[in-house]
C-alpha cells in the first residue's frame, strides 16, 4: 500500500474510532452518573470520574425486585409477541400488494396511505379498544394498539417486494405448482431478509420503549411493563419533589432518597436488557442486510 493510501485509510479509520467513542460517551456518563453518590453530584456535578461510588439508586429502585422482575418478563413477552406477529401480519399484507395481478391494488395502497395523514381521533380510538375489543387489563393492550401494524412498514415492505423479488423466480414456482402461501415462505421470505431484518429492529425497540399503551390500558400492577413502571417511579419522584416544601414527612424522606442519580439509573435499567441481547443476535441481523447483496 501506497503511502498516500495509508494515510488515507488510516484517517477514515481514525474518523470512525472517534464517532464510536463520540457516540459512547453519553452513555458512559449516564452509567458513571447512575453510580455516583449524590452528594458528590450536588457538590461537583456530573462526571465520567464520579469521587464517590454508591448504588443507592439501584438499591432504590430495586428495593422489590419481583416488581422489577414481573415488569421485565411483561415487557420480554410483548416484545418477542408483539414482533412476531407484527412481521408476519405486515408481510402477508405488503406481499399481495406488490403482486401486479391483484385487483385495486393502488386504491388499496392510497388508503394505507390515507391512514399515515388522518387518523379517527383519540376517544374513539380508545372506545373501540376498551368497549369493543374488551382488551382493558389484557396484555393484548401492550400488542395490538399503535404497534402492531404501521401503514409506513407496509409500503416500506411493499416496494422492497416489487424491486427486489425477481418476477421470474415467482412464475416458475407457479408453473411448478406452488401454491401462494408455498411461494411467500420458501422464496419470498427467505429474500427478503433484509427488510424482515429492518423492519423487526424497529418493531422490537418501539415494543420495548413503549409505556403509552400500558398508561391507558393497564391498572393492574402486575400487567405494568418495565418502561411505565420507570415513568411511573419518575413521576412519583417529582411529585414528592413539589410536595416537599409544604410537608417536613417528605422533605425528611426526600434527604435520604437519591433524586439526580435515580433518573440516571432509570434510563439504564430500560437499556440494559437490549445491550446485552443485541451483540448475539447482531449476526443474524447482519446476515439479513447482506443477504440478495449483489456476490462476484
Amino acid at each position: 500500500m501506497s503511502p498516500k493510501k495509508w494515510i488515507a485509510a488510516s484517517s477514515i479509520h481514525l474518523f470512525f474510532w472517534a464517532f464510536t467513542v463520540a457516540s459512547l460517551i453519553p452513555f458512559i456518563l449516564v452509567f458513571m452518573v447512575s453510580i455516583s453518590s449524590e452528594d458528590s453530584i450536588m457538590q461537583n456535578g456530573y462526571s465520567l470520574f464520579p469521587s464517590q461510588i454508591s448504588f443507592a439508586a439501584y438499591q432504590f429502585l430495586f428495593h422489590d425486585f419481583s416488581e422489577i422482575a414481573k415488569a421485565y418478563g411483561v415487557t420480554i413477552l410483548t416484545t418477542v409477541v408483539g414482533t412476531i406477529v407484527s412481521l408476519l401480519i405486515t408481510s402477508l399484507f405488503a406481499y399481495p400488494l406488490s403482486r401486479p395481478e391483484l385487483p385495486f391494488r393502488r386504491t388499496i395502497s392510497f388508503y394505507i396511505f390515507f391512514t399515515m395523514l388522518f387518523g379517527g381521533g383519540m376517544v374513539p380510538w380508545y372506545i373501540t379498544y376498551v368497549n369493543m375489543f374488551d382488551l382493558k387489563n389484557t396484555i393484548f393492550a401492550m400488542i395490538i394498539p399503535n404497534l402492531l401494524l404501521s401503514a409506513f412498514n407496509v409500503l416500506l415492505m411493499r416496494s422492497f417486494f416489487a424491486s427486489t423479488i425477481p418476477e421470474s423466480v415467482i412464475e416458475s414456482a407457479t408453473i411448478d405448482g406452488a401454491s401462494e402461501l408455498k411461494i411467500f415462505f420458501k422464496i419470498v421470505v427467505p429474500l427478503s431478509l433484509p427488510i424482515m431484518a429492518t423492519i423487526g429492529l424497529f418493531n422490537t425497540l418501539s415494543y420495548w420503549n413503549d409505556w403509552y399503551n400500558c398508561m391507558l390500558f393497564i391498572d393492574k400492577p402486575e400487567l405494568y411493563n418495565i418502561q411505565y413502571l420507570m415513568t411511573k417511579t419518575l413521576t412519583n419522584i417529582q411529585y414528592l419533589l413539589m410536595k416537599s416544601n409544604s410537608s417536613a414527612q417528605v422533605g425528611d424522606l426526600l434527604a435520604t432518597m437519591p433524586r439526580e442519580t435515580v433518573r440516571m439509573a432509570l434510563a439504564i435499567v430500560g437499556i440494559a436488557p437490549l445491550l446485552f441481547a443485541y451483540p448475539f443476535f447482531q449476526k443474524y441481523y447482519i446476515s439479513g442486510i447482506t443477504t440478495g447483496a449483489v456476490k462476484g
